[in-house]
């Protein structure tokens, strides 16, 4: 049977996405269609596509899905775009809004600037919660990764990351070790793998190699983690710029329990139909 299906291609700091709006029309496409639609020379291209449903415990549902199918809990920068799409389409006449996720309700709000902030939550650092497998909850972690030892810290903001600090993040070997460690068995439900440099105590360049879909322009679930990382380890102090290759988000944290909160862009593209 064929479907035909409106989107909207969106992106936030150059990581891309379709929204679909699962209100007003059927979703009900296989993994294989998703990876068919994700296809940069075969179909529409994007590194996530962002469900937008009905919610009994919040004004909407969101779910996310890579660009190899598989559901995530949950995606930073596409919460950004998820808010600017329902108030562009008019499901909301909110600029805060709470949005059920699989690992939460996250409550994103347009600025009267035209950047998004997010309250993304409290970090999880317990192993247990990320999932990681350790003995013990410690700020960094040993993994024996391609016959060498890296020194990792790893943190969950709804999904698990894993987060080093480099040198040079532009020669980092960030699709050879990034999709080493998405797999690693010490990350039951595979991992984000994320580099880090550190500019300063209030700068960091990031770049992130996502689980399910490869290196990304960015990430906000990364650069939350990886803030969350750097000031656990000592080397941040909130607030900090993470400079992305697509673009900046700017990360707020003051430790403990408290939530993270991320300001960035959010840019609707286009519109179009497709036919699956």
């Amino acid at each position: 049977m064929t479907m035909n299906l409106h989107f909207t291609k969106m992106q936030g700091a150059g990581n891309d996405f379709i929204v679909i709006n699962g209100i007003d029309q059927p979703f009900q496409l296989t993994a294989e269609q998703i990876q068919t639609l994700a296809h940069r020379q075969f179909g529409i291209g994007f590194d996530q596509l962002l469900l937008v449903e009905t919610s009994k415990v919040a004004d909407f549902k969101y779910r996310i899905f890579n660009a190899d199918g598989s559901e995530v809990a949950q995606c930073g920068n596409g919460a950004r775009c998820f808010v600017r799409f329902v108030v562009d389409q008019k499901l909301s006449n909110k600029h805060e809004i709470s949005v059920e996720t699989a690992s939460g309700i996250i409550t994103p709000k347009l600025e009267n600037n035209g950047l998004v902030t997010v309250n993304m939550g409290a970090p999880r650092l317990s192993p247990s919660e990320v999932p990681f497998i350790a003995d013990a909850a410690a700020n960094s972690y040993v993994l024996e990764v391609a016959d060498q030892q890296i020194t990792i810290s790893a943190v969950s903001m709804g999904n698990p990351h894993a987060v080093q600090i480099v040198d040079d993040v532009e020669i980092a070997p960030v699709v050879a070790l990034g999709s080493q460690i998405e797999v690693h068995p010490r990350f039951p439900e595979r991992v984000n793998a994320g580099f880090m440099q550190i500019i300063d105590e209030h700068h960091i360049k990031l770049r992130v190699f996502e689980r399910g879909s490869g290196e990304t322009l960015a990430c906000g679930t990364g650069a939350c983690a990886a803030v969350v990382a750097g000031i656990q380890l000592g080397r941040l102090q909130s607030p900090v710029k993470v400079s992305a290759r697509g673009g900046e988000l700017h990360i707020a944290w003051q430790g403990g329990n408290s939530p993270v909160m991320m300001t960035g862009p959010a840019v609707a593209v286009f519109t179009g139909n497709i036919e699956i």
